[in-house]
């Protein structure tokens, strides 16, 4: 039996192709998967261990956190403890570090690092082994500032260079004194480092005479764990905590491997989707082959086979197939992790140098995944073709499905699916964050529902388009009739189809329906002509509040300065604002009392207002940071939401209880309205800084957009690996339903059925199946769609359902492209077969 069934593989390697591709593409996905993120985790692990060499102990401060009306602070590490950490036993030296954002532009103005990975620090002189000098000399005053040598590289800048540079707001200018190199993961990773001398660096970032860690260095015999035990003698352990260089190490790589595993299991996601849809073409592959053998396999239970002899070698069959896969899928994906790596690059995302990392857990998933999936999917046609007895085989009476298995499918199926929708529907009156699991569960139940009642539902749907079909005479009537002459052929072929764009839509009426919310909630909530914030979503300084608000035409503006406080023993972020100007520059539904801000008066979301029981005239005592406390009265209620909520207080009253003031973002309104000149007036009164975004409503509508739009794209390219593999089905199935018909196509041929007219008939009968796979995928699309928007409606007010009508009419026209593309080979092929040897064939 197996060296029969190592023949029947070399006998029908031509039809077992496509499902030795389907499960490449999958196995491929998988490994390049694991190949990519292990070599850039082990690569950045690397990278950053190389960053704690000069550091054997780090001193960091320690959270106080709130208790009853005291806000939670973090304490300074002031010089003092600085040097004391320098004079504990076993200490060769101890450096204060200061940190902070820092944009570098480049010489044409643009943002250098992309905003988030711009960092900047204190540079401790020529003796800082942290930064090897490449150039130059260390920094001194305002004046002076290092920079790295990736970003030197980058920008074309060299010592002696002015360069534009924003901490948080105001543009400086200083000189480049010299050009370093370093290790760190940011850098590494595209972003940018800028240095200055330490007093610089601690008044650029607020830090004024303190430190956000102090790194102390062994001497020479003195061990980690040693020199930590004298820094915690020697330090108050209320205020600071000690971690040693190893620890960092390994915490920072658990982190690296930690934020690796959400990509990885991401790509694994659409890798096990891709496998999903090419489980049903290996079922659907060995069912053909299986009924094309009945006979053979009845002649070899006549001569002495037992059922679990034919189903071995079936299942020897999937073996070797999935061996095949496997082997060439881990080959594929060694070079899709590599090809990864580079496309990272070309899109300026520097990785840190190291090699390809293949583990032997990559090499072993590959083989698992290739050789599990096909054998699993090819049991049940070898179980199904060990039960037709000898004798029904030889007269094919076993051919038609009898009525009992349909009931029983058709049961289970609407069993399925009604259960399905009862769990999604049930998920769509929960709370938003305890649904997700039942959504899922339910979206689960009813996507396999719908598979096993796809046979069902083939007939009334392709019956629909034979008016259509008709057109095209003899060989539309041919079409419509194969299509349903095997529902659960047909069934099998276009439900993988069906299931990548049932993702692809419900994710695009989902992202469409939140794009529509957004800009209604930008629209209807926001007054100001214009917002001004940081790139990377930093605090901004109030001297960018101030200098918008001297400009001659502002009419009005607010900055939105945040704050922590302590309300009734909770923690509460009060939102500073201009209180004489904030209803002009807002637009928000006020359903108790009046918007009004000002002195010990407030206004509050409904979310708080309920939490506390407030209403307007209510009266709380808040509890400032810095330990003051004040009376203040509830003016109004209103109706937050995303962008505009919590309590509302007049800067000039908040203001004199924080240590350093920042603003997230300024709101402004000009005399001339949202324009391209009023914005270049405004961009120049701010100095022309890259690291400031002047954006009106529709600027924040498209931010969000593009964000949307760029996820879209990447799980539109990701979901396309699905359909590649549904297209293979299809190929599959028209070929070896070619085959299978061969003397029927040879009897049309002979009474007078042209070539044209068969390749018409195979490609008909392709689009209608791949349309039908088309049809209830979008359906099942909108639906999960609708599912999704429910439960973000609970927490977007302004939430609606959008369905994008262009773009399910373009992902129709995708499917019905799929089966003309499918049909290509199938159909010449039907076509060059010769009559006479067709009309002979058994």
């Amino acid at each position: 039996m197996f060296r029969t069934a190592l023949r029947n593989v070399l006998a029908h390697k031509a039809r077992l192709l496509m499902t030795v591709l389907a499960v490449m593409l999958g196995v491929a996905f998988v490994s390049g998967t694991l190949v990519f993120t292990n070599t850039i985790s082990q690569a950045y692990q690397k990278s950053s261990a190389k960053g704690f060499d000069h550091v054997d102990v780090a001193v960091t401060a320690k959270y106080q956190a709130s208790e009853g009306d005291k806000v939670g602070k973090t304490p300074e590490l002031t010089q003092t403890l600085l040097d004391k950490a320098g004079k504990v036993p076993g200490a060769a030296s101890a450096t204060g570090v200061v940190t902070g954002f820092t944009a570098i532009a480049d010489k044409d103005g643009k943002l250098l690092g992309g905003g988030w990975q711009s960092e900047g620090g204190n540079y401790w002189g020529t003796k800082d082994a942290r930064y090897p000098l490449v150039s130059g000399h260390a920094p001194s005053g305002r004046g002076e500032v290092l920079i790295d040598s990736r970003t030197a590289e980058r920008a074309g800048y060299k010592v002696g260079d002015t360069v534009r540079i924003s901490v948080d707001g105001p543009v400086l200018t200083p000189r480049v004194s010299g050009i370093f190199t370093t290790d760190d993961g940011n850098v590494a990773a595209g972003g940018s480092l800028a240095l200055f001398d330490t007093p610089t660096a601690q008044a650029l970032f607020g830090k004024k005479g303190a430190y956000d860690e102090i790194d102390v260095k062994a001497a020479a015999g003195t061990s980690q764990t040693a020199l930590r035990a004298a820094l915690n003698q020697a330090l108050p352990s209320k205020l600071v905590e000690t971690t040693t260089a190893k620890q960092l190490a390994d915490d920072q790589a658990r982190e690296i491997s930690s934020s690796m595993s959400g990509l990885k299991q991401a790509l694994l996601v659409f890798a096990g989707i891709a496998l999903f849809v090419g489980t049903f073409i290996i079922a659907n592959t060995f069912t053909m082959l299986v009924a094309q053998r009945t006979r053979e396999l009845a002649l070899l239970r006549a001569v002495g086979a037992s059922r679990r002899q034919i189903t071995r070698s079936v299942l020897i069959e999937a073996f070797v197939v999935g061996t095949v896969a496997g082997v060439t899928g881990l080959v594929a994906g060694v070079g899709i992790g590599a090809g990864l790596r580079s496309l990272l690059s070309s899109f300026g995302a520097s990785v840190p140098d190291g090699p390809l990392v293949i583990t032997p857990g990559t090499v072993v998933a590959a083989l698992a995944v290739g050789v599990v999936i096909t054998v699993l999917a090819a049991w049940l046609p070898g179980r199904r073709a060990a039960k037709i007895p000898p004798v029904a085989a030889m007269s094919s009476v076993h051919a038609q499905a009898t009525t009992r298995s349909l009931v029983l499918r058709n049961t289970l199926g609407a069993l399925f699916s009604a259960a399905g929708v009862a769990v999604v529907l049930m998920a769509t009156t929960m709370d938003a964050d305890a649904a997700e699991g039942p959504m899922g569960l339910g979206a689960v139940l009813l996507i396999i529902g719908v598979f096993i009642l796809t046979p069902l539902l083939s007939r009334p749907l392709i019956a629909a388009a034979a008016p259509v079909l008709r057109v095209f005479g003899v060989s539309g009537k041919l079409a419509r009739q194969n299509s349903v002459r095997n529902p659960r052929r047909t069934a099998a072929t276009a439900s993988a189809l069906m299931i990548g764009l049932t993702l692809i839509t419900g994710m695009t009426v989902m992202a469409g329906s939140l794009q529509t919310s957004i800009d209604k909630m930008a629209s209807s909530a926001i007054r100001a002509d214009y917002v001004v914030s940081m790139a990377s979503r930093s605090p901004l300084s109030p001297d960018v509040a101030k200098k918008i608000a001297a400009d001659s035409d502002v009419t009005a503006s607010s900055p939105l300065r945040n704050a922590v406080s302590r309300v009734d023993g909770q923690t509460e972020f009060l939102t500073g604002v201009n209180g004489s100007a904030i209803s002009e520059l807002t637009d928000l539904k006020v359903s108790d009392g009046t918007f009004k801000v000002g002195g010990a008066q407030v206004v509050v979301d409904q979310d708080r207002a309920k939490d506390y029981g407030w209403k307007a005239g209510s009266r709380f005592t808040v509890h400032y940071e810095d330990g003051k406390a004040q009376k203040l009265t509830v003016a109004g209620v209103y109706e937050g939401n995303d962008m505009l909520n919590g309590i509302m207080i007049d800067n000039s009253v908040l203001t004199p209880h924080l240590r350093d003031a920042s603003d997230m973002q300024v709101m402004v309104k000009t005399a001339d309205g949202a324009s391209d000149s009023v914005r270049d007036r405004l961009e120049k009164a701010l100095g022309s800084n890259p690291a400031i975004k002047v954006q009106d409503k529709q600027d924040i509508s498209n931010d969000i957009a593009k964000m949307f739009t760029t996820m879209l794209n990447m799980l539109y390219g990701l979901l396309g690996m699905a359909v590649i593999v549904a297209v293979l089905g299809v190929i599959n199935t028209l070929a070896m339903s070619v085959f299978e018909r061969s003397q029927e196509i040879g009897m049309l041929r002979a009474i007078g059925l042209d070539r044209a007219a068969v390749k018409r008939m195979v490609r008909l009968e392709s689009l209608v199946i791949s349309l039908f796979g088309g049809v209830l995928g979008i359906g099942l699309g909108v639906f999960f769609g609708w599912a999704a928007g429910e439960l973000l409606g609970t927490k977007m007010a302004t939430y609606e359902l959008v369905l994008p009508w262009g773009r399910m009419a373009v992902f129709l026209l995708l499917a019905a492209a799929v089966g003309i593309l499918a049909a290509l080979w199938p159909a010449r092929r039907a076509a060059r077969l010769n009559m006479l040897t067709a009309i002979k064939a058994e």
